[in-house]
């Protein structure tokens, strides 16, 4: 089983990689600009630099450096909240959302690809089980 488990996990890496690569190449984005613009439109309440790197596991320069790169661009907002110099409020921009949507459909065709034959009894018990997974890890991590 944990030869298998890593295996797949390498595995679905891969695809996802194979999924969304092309994405970026059209838009002439990094994947780190793809993956942060993804996450903030699936993830409207983690909406800032610190969350995408605590929930992401991203390197903070990794970050910092993709929403430079947008802003510079015009497809992000990052914000200070008045009166707070640590923390980073990002939005994606309008002329991004087009680059976000062809990125979410890549993300759709993946996991239509990933759940292919579920059920949906079956998909649900793959999640809670990979929640499980997650949370023994992350409590291993905080010792």
């Amino acid at each position: 089983m944990t030869e298998a488990f890593w295996d797949n996990a390498l595995l679905f890496k891969s695809a996802y990689d194979q999924a969304l690569d092309p994405v970026a190449q059209r838009w002439a984005l990094t994947r780190m600009e793809l993956d942060l613009l993804l996450f903030l439109s699936n993830n409207p309440a983690h909406n800032t630099a610190a969350e995408a790197v605590r929930l992401r596991r991203w390197t903070k320069s990794h970050v910092s450096a993709a929403v430079h790169s947008l802003q510079n661009r015009g497809l992000l907002s990052a914000e200070h909240p008045e009166g707070n110099r640590k923390t980073l409020l990002l939005t994606p921009l309008p002329a991004a959302e087009a680059m976000i949507r062809d990125g979410q459909a890549a993300q759709q065709s993946f996991y239509q690809v990933m759940y292919r034959g579920f059920t949906p009894e079956e998909r649900q018990t793959l999640e809670v089980i990979s929640e499980k997974i997650a949370r023994n890890i992350r409590d291993t991590l905080k010792k």
